[in-house]
């Protein structure tokens, strides 16, 4: 049995080093097909759910150098949302099913090894998805360099400007 234990905690400890993030979910009152759509809504953003014991979860952690703080949002009915990359879109989705059933109410988290609280987390379902904010800066970055051209290319343009109406002056 103690052999189990610790394959169990050796498999959430590679699910915790895989993952830059982890949600911890209170899923009290969930049935099994709620579980089943919250855990395809997270699939959606490359994230997953998984229930285990608390303490397997705090062995876990404690191994993998999470905060010491997350062993006091461990109580009770839970469940531990990883994935491999945006937690924004995780937190969205455990945000949407809670909206949706009043279910998998968010405790906190952790993030690259920082602890995160719920309203911490409940900002970050509140971002735009990682694309969208991709595409903000990269305008925002390239928004400088198309002023210049456009900056360089009016003395040149002005003067096409001129000589074609002399042009149509005759």
């Amino acid at each position: 049995m103690k052999e189990l234990k610790q394959t169990i905690i050796d498999d959430l400890l590679a699910k915790l080093n895989e993952s830059p993030f982890m949600i911890v979910v209170n899923y009290k009152g969930m049935t099994v097909d709620e579980f089943s759509a919250l855990r395809g809504k997270l699939g959606e953003s490359d994230a997953e759910i998984h229930v285990t014991k608390n303490s397997y979860v705090k062995r876990a952690a404690k191994a993998a150098e999470l905060p010491e703080d997350i062993g006091a949002v461990l109580a009770g009915q839970t469940a531990v949302v990883t994935g491999k990359s945006d937690i924004c879109a995780a937190s969205k989705a455990v945000k949407e099913f809670n909206k949706a059933s009043g279910k998998a109410e968010v405790l906190g988290g952790t993030l690259d090894g920082k602890m995160l609280t719920l309203d911490e987390v409940n900002a970050l379902a509140a971002l735009p998805p990682l694309e969208i904010l991709q595409g903000k800066l990269l305008g925002t970055l390239l928004a400088p360099a198309q002023n210049l051209v456009r900056l360089l290319n009016e003395p040149a343009s002005a003067l096409a400007r001129v000589l074609k109406a002399k042009a149509d002056q005759g």
